[in-house]
């Protein structure tokens, strides 16, 4: 089943376009797609060419910064239909659960996890799409668009403590500093922010609880009934699950909300098991820690799950080929 997310997804992309000098309608073209179709929020593009479309507009333009300029250029009212719920949340924490519960609205390939860690909190977000890609782009679009709206909610003064990024650091910062404003973190294990974990539930000031009422009413009479894809929740779960060494399908079921039989029988009805799952999110993983070079191979080893080095070198030669040390050599020459 291919994941299909609103057009809306993409807001702001033609004003960045236009700002850095692109002309997208080749780019449109090349992926089946016109202004008309990105120009209407409701309707449905793949998810998979949507991300496509982020990296190679990058690239053609020259500006590695495309996808969190996106995010720069969007205000609380560029949520869509959900704006008017998420901005009378009455705290933030509420407000990501309902970006959660809402998700088929905003970016369906969008993954969340919330942990609290001690007087801290760190907000996990991926991108998840149906075929391994490279989507910097999109991932940083994501991040842009939810530090907007956590900014939104507690003021325009809040800043998190860190914004994290599994991606080699830019040359040029400057767009990172004046959005953040905070510590920008590269080469993290993990995308997303850290913050204090007071903010998750500070008061809003603007929360009406009336109008949240209305404003759920209207959105809830726009969910449409297409099939939902159990097997991309799970491939959420694992991406972010993974890397903090709680993906079992015990566990992946627990952050799905139910019990482990309905788990695996939604599988079954899907034709696919967890462990293909697993093995599929560690395959695209595994590429994205081996092109960097702050990883070391034992350390991969861990955020994927393996706790003797071994048993993830068999694993990794049985998929690629070769040895793990023999593959980065390989392709960091090339």
């Amino acid at each position: 089943m291919t994941t299909l997310i609103r057009a809306a997804a993409l807001t702001k992309y033609f004003v960045v376009a236009q700002n850095v000098g692109l002309n997208p309608q080749a780019l449109l073209r090349h992926f089946g797609l016109t202004q008309s179709m990105l120009e209407n929020p409701d309707q449905q593009i793949p998810a998979d060419t949507a991300v496509a479309l982020l990296e190679m507009s990058a690239e053609q333009s020259g500006c590695p910064s495309f996808g969190l300029r996106m995010a720069e250029a969007r205000t609380m009212a560029d949520f869509g239909p959900v704006s008017l719920l998420l901005s009378h949340q009455r705290t933030l924490r509420d407000a990501l659960r309902t970006t959660v519960q809402y998700r088929h609205l905003l970016n369906e390939a969008l993954a969340l996890f919330i942990e609290e860690v001690g007087k801290t909190v760190i907000l996990r977000e991926e991108v998840v799409t149906d075929q391994p890609m490279y989507g910097r782009q999109a991932t940083e679009l994501a991040l842009g668009a939810l530090f907007r709206l956590c900014s939104s909610l507690l003021g325009q003064h809040w800043h998190p403590l860190s914004v994290n990024f599994t991606y080699t650091p830019p040359e040029d910062q400057l767009v990172y500093r004046r959005m953040f404003g905070c510590k920008l973190e590269f080469g993290s294990e993990f995308n997303g922010f850290i913050f204090a974990a007071a903010d998750l539930d500070a008061p809003n000031p603007l929360a009406d609880p009336v109008m949240a009422g209305y404003a759920e009413r209207f959105v809830d009479s726009l969910l449409d009934d297409r099939a939902h894809s159990h097997v991309l929740d799970v491939r959420k779960s694992i991406y972010l699950l993974l890397p903090m060494g709680r993906a079992t399908i015990e566990q992946v079921a627990q952050s799905q909300g139910v019990n482990l039989r309905t788990l695996q029988r939604r599988l079954e009805d899907e034709g696919v098991t967890f462990s293909e799952l697993i093995n599929e999110v560690r395959r695209d993983l595994v590429r994205r820690y081996m092109a960097n070079p702050r990883y070391s191979i034992g350390r991969i080893a861990e955020l994927l799950g393996y706790s003797v080095p071994s048993s993830f070198t068999r694993w990794f030669t049985s998929q690629f080929g070769m040895a793990p040390a023999a593959w980065r050599h390989k392709h960091n020459k090339a």
